[in-house]
């Protein structure tokens, strides 16, 4: 019997007597883009599953076509979001004139929202799997390479847009060179090209593939043998190959890269703030716009 938490945009519930937690993206008219809100109900329900000591497991799932299409830039509601209150745009004061602090208020929430709510999750107290179908892009990718295994439908692709489309290095989670590899994160995020499954099985960053219609039950199997692991041998594992990643400098370029990303907004905003002070000039596609990257080819250039 399931036992299920329903919020606006994300779903919990438990499976086999509590031991399984599973976390679903509940947003598929939006293709999982991720607002504020569900980022806010996916910290709630992390939190929920690391308080809980039944849980040995968690799944992070996605409901209807695909994953997640990355940040959501262009719907009302998440502009909304992200536009300060009355009496709140921060401002400062240069050469005399007072500006709108487009960049610091990005930084600020950038660093929330998508850094500091990553590291925590890839750092949580349980063994966590990433169930992925679909296309899984850009900032679906800081979801997914935040848990510890990653399982994928024979549909996905992954891929990040963001330095071919907003002209920046990539998203603010910036694992790419240890999921993909350096040239390979070269290549990916030069061109926009995705990597299908098998591709990113051969690379290491994908533990299994199942096929689509088997997904969601080949995740639970996997799930219950890693929930038979001993508790302490499970997190003793966890925190020895993180432990690993970060004395390889892991952490620290996660850090570097971060700020580098921002820089990237700084110079955006300070090219766009005069003409669009709020929001994505027209040039941007967001999420609804978006058609699915096209597969990299070793035979083309």
């Amino acid at each position: 019997m399931l036992d299920v938490v329903n919020a606006e945009q994300v779903t919990y519930e438990t499976l086999d007597d509590g031991r399984i937690a599973r976390i679903w993206l509940n947003r598929p008219d939006a293709h999982n883009a991720q607002s504020r809100t569900l980022l806010v109900e996916l910290d709630e329900a992390f939190g929920r599953a690391e308080a809980d000591d039944e849980v040995r497991v968690v799944i992070l799932a996605a409901r209807g076509k695909n994953f997640s299409a990355g940040h959501d830039l262009g719907s009302e509601a998440a502009l909304a979001e992200r536009a300060p209150g009355p009496g709140q745009h921060p401002t400062f004061r240069i050469n005399g004139a007072t500006r709108p602090a487009v960049a610091e208020r990005t930084y600020l929430q950038e660093w929330h929202y998508f850094y500091e709510n990553t590291c925590r999750w890839r750092d949580l107290r349980k063994i966590t799997i990433a169930s992925v179908q679909g296309n899984a892009i850009s900032a679906a990718l800081m979801l997914i390479w935040a848990c510890d295994l990653i399982v994928a439908a024979d549909d996905a692709r992954f891929s990040d847009v963001v330095a071919v489309r907003m002209g920046m290095p990539g998203v603010e989670y910036y694992a790419h060179p240890w999921e993909f590899g350096a040239r390979k994160a070269k290549e990916l995020l030069l061109t926009g090209d995705s990597i299908d499954a098998d591709e990113a099985h051969r690379l290491g960053m994908v533990s299994k593939v199942f096929p689509r219609a088997e997904l969601e039950d080949k995740t639970v199997e996997f799930a219950r043998r890693i929930a038979e692991r001993p508790t302490m041998a499970a997190l003793l594992v966890k925190d020895s190959v993180n432990a690993a990643s970060d004395a390889m400098g892991f952490a620290e370029a996660l850090r570097h890269a971060f700020h580098i990303h921002e820089l990237g907004h700084a110079h955006w905003a300070a090219h766009n703030e005069n003409r669009y002070p709020i929001g994505l000039p027209p040039e941007v596609p967001d999420w609804r716009t978006l058609g699915p990257p096209k597969p990299a080819r070793r035979d083309q250039p």
